[in-house]
């Protein structure tokens, strides 16, 4: 991941954690507040990502997922060319 994606270091810290279930749910929480859950094909396809990832690019999976990083603030989160 290149530094333009996260100017403001804020993916350095661990905001955003994640819990699956036994039947492949994915519940994704802010700050220790759940925000989103995964299921099905989208859940499936957030494990295999993350399970390769670690550190801040599995924070940028998991901010991405969330969707909620979409108003307004996803230049925080965004590959600038």
């Amino acid at each position: 991941m290149g530094s333009s994606i996260d100017k403001r270091g804020i993916l350095d810290e661990e905001i955003f954690t994640y819990r699956i279930t036994k039947d492949n749910k994915v519940f994704i929480s802010y700050e220790g507040k759940q925000v989103t859950v995964l299921s099905g094909k989208r859940a499936t396809d957030f494990i295999a990502k993350i399970s390769k990832a670690g550190g801040k690019d599995a924070q940028l999976i998991m901010a991405k997922a969330t969707g909620n990083f979409k108003r307004g603030n996803e230049k925080l989160f965004k590959k600038q060319g």
